[in-house]
């Protein structure tokens, strides 16, 4: 019984890990000497949140030029 209780919690401990929460990809960029910051929320777990706002696909037209970082 204890084991059955031990399994239970580690494995609710690790699927609470992944689950999806709201993160905010922040970038700041410079365009034509004006500097500029923009935003986006993102639905997701932090692992994938983090590679679709520092590859700049979360917020479209930051390109490689802006600097992105999820809160």
């Amino acid at each position: 019984m204890k084991k059955i209780l031990l399994i239970t919690a580690v494995g609710t401990l690790f699927s609470l890990g992944s689950c999806k929460k709201t993160w905010t990809c922040e970038c700041t960029g410079t365009s034509n000497g004006v500097s500029s910051t923009l935003s986006a929320t993102i639905t997701d777990t932090k692992k994938n949140a983090t590679e679709a706002c520092t590859s700049g696909a979360a917020i479209p037209g930051t390109g490689s030029s802006a600097s992105c970082t999820i809160k």
